[in-house]
């Protein structure tokens, strides 16, 4: 939306702008100044805004655009058939040619989630602490999938181990010290400004300060800038080697990826509900897949029944919902026999080699093993809690 402003201004007269008046007359110098807003159209009514979403025929999805996550992101989308084509690396707007209509645009995190908010993006692929710092409880943000294994993280208060906090292993001790008065608080550095003071008043820490940092925190005891730090942790072995240790009730959030959506959007823009459908169900697949692999193997038995029997004898064998058991045919002396019955279930990893020597003690034999790709659910799941969260 552009808006265009026209201003006068009234000078005295300028000698080079008439050199043979002699008259002090003022001079009318006419300015239009033109200005673009970029942000989405809102509607202001009886003082409050009403957000609707962009007009424009597009569902957008924002990604991170750097870092760990940006690579892990782009890695599962691939293994779900979602893979992003990016003409040039250098842009920031590419496809998913398996969804028609979708575009990818790549962001910093914080941006995906403001991008939300404001409607200028639809659907989003970042860390559970990024929606919560930064969407600040906006009920527009809706968490779609909460799950997608990786990213994992927990935003934690860490101390030193050493001087006044070295016998402190707990919030309630730490809240308990008589060090915190108004006048000298508990001085914390953190990037994550919401939850932080949220958590901190919340368990009872009255007199605390903030202090807005981003990277190397760590350092920040060391030098006597803070007393103590609230940062994502994820194996930590940084805070040790910085002689800083987690304390007991001061985990503020455990983080991963999640697939997040404008509720705004989901509702009102045409085809963001169907394409978040499609990418749910591809994600859910591939996810309950990982780590199950199908195991087949040929048994002799008198009857399918007879021979399931004999499996489900066994713990490690029942698969999702127990075994296939179907005949192998052969011909002998002219005629179609079904001697021996194929089984197939699906097992984890985990329990792999077990179920293959209780295979064996049962009879089983030529025994092939194959990964999954794709479990897919008859519903998924989390697709009804979403029909219900949006009241469809």
């Amino acid at each position: 939306m552009s808006v265009v402003r026209t201003i006068f201004l009234q000078s005295p007269s300028i000698s080079h702008f008439s050199a043979s008046s002699s008259s002090s007359n003022p001079v009318s110098l006419k300015f239009t100044v033109s200005c673009c807003s970029v942000a989405s159209p809102v509607t202001v009514v009886n003082g409050n805004v009403d957000k609707k979403p962009y007009e424009r025929n597009e569902v957008r999805l924002g990604l991170p655009s750097k870092g760990r996550m940006a690579t892990d992101t782009l890695d599962l989308l691939k293994d779900c058939q979602l893979s992003v084509r990016q003409v040039n690396p250098r842009q920031y707007v590419a496809e998913i040619p398996q969804i028609s209509n979708l575009e990818v645009w790549f962001q910093r995190p914080k941006d995906v989630v403001r991008k939300l908010v404001s409607g200028d993006l639809d659907l989003g692929i970042v860390g559970l602490d990024t929606v919560l710092e930064y969407g600040q409880g906006d009920e527009d943000l809706i968490i779609v999938h909460d799950s997608l294994d990786y990213g994992d993280c927990r935003l934690s208060l860490a101390i030193p181990k050493y001087g006044i906090f070295e016998n402190i292993n707990s919030l309630k001790e730490l809240a308990e010290m008589p060090q915190w008065t108004p006048e000298r608080p508990l001085r914390i550095a953190t990037g994550f400004t919401y939850m932080g003071p949220k958590f901190m008043k919340e368990n009872g820490l009255n007199h605390v300060t903030f202090s807005s940092a981003d990277g190397a925190l760590e350092a920040a005891p060391a030098m006597g800038i803070a007393d103590a730090i609230v940062d994502l942790v994820s194996s930590g072995t940084t805070l040790k080697e910085n002689n800083l240790k987690e304390i007991e009730g001061g985990i503020i959030l455990e983080s991963q990826a999640v697939l997040i959506a404008s509720r705004r959007s989901l509702i009102q823009r045409k085809g963001v509900l169907d394409i978040t459908h499609e990418m749910l169900e591809r994600l859910e697949a591939h996810l309950k897949a990982v780590g199950q692999f199908t195991v087949t193997a040929n048994m002799r038995g008198s009857s399918a029944e007879e021979v399931a029997e004999r499996v489900l004898s066994q713990p490690s064998l029942s698969g999702l919902q127990g075994p296939t058991v179907s005949p192998v045919f052969c011909k002998r002396d002219g005629k179609v026999v079904a001697d021996f019955f194929a089984i197939v279930i699906c097992v984890p990893k985990k329990a792999l080699y077990k179920s293959v020597q209780q295979l064996r003690m049962i009879g089983g034999s030529g025994v092939l093993i194959s990964p999954l790709t794709y479990i897919f659910d008859e519903e998924t799941p989390r697709w009804r809690q979403l029909l219900l969260n949006l009241g469809l």
